[in-house]
């Protein structure tokens, strides 16, 4: 039996991004006057959560080798890092797609 195909939703991947997120929340700067988020801010922290949760991966899987470092933390952490790798290339395929459909657009 095959599974259905999983659609990649925004809500979705900010969800999958704010479980992988070690802080647990996410930060951004409003933009001026408006109130609300500027886009620019939200993906850099989001980028930086990312960049961060593989750091965090390569420094318990450098503990395990060494011995120090639990496995459970170790297999914790790379899924964490997994997931947001993932979550980042579908939000970058999504942005690509987008805009191939803008460019393909008459004017």
């Amino acid at each position: 039996m095959a599974l259905p195909p999983i659609a990649a939703t925004p809500a979705a991947a900010a969800q999958a991004y704010q479980s992988v997120n070690s802080s647990g929340s996410l930060t951004v700067t409003p933009s001026q006057g408006t109130g609300a988020p500027d886009f620019s801010s939200v993906l850099g922290h989001a980028l930086e959560g990312v960049v961060a949760s593989g750091h965090t991966a390569d420094t318990q899987a450098a503990a395990a080798i060494s011995g120090q470092g639990n496995i459970t933390d170790v297999v914790a952490a790379v899924s964490k890092a997994e997931l947001a790798l993932q979550t980042t290339a579908t939000l970058r395929d999504r942005v690509v797609a987008a805009y191939q459909e803008i460019m393909r657009m008459s004017i």
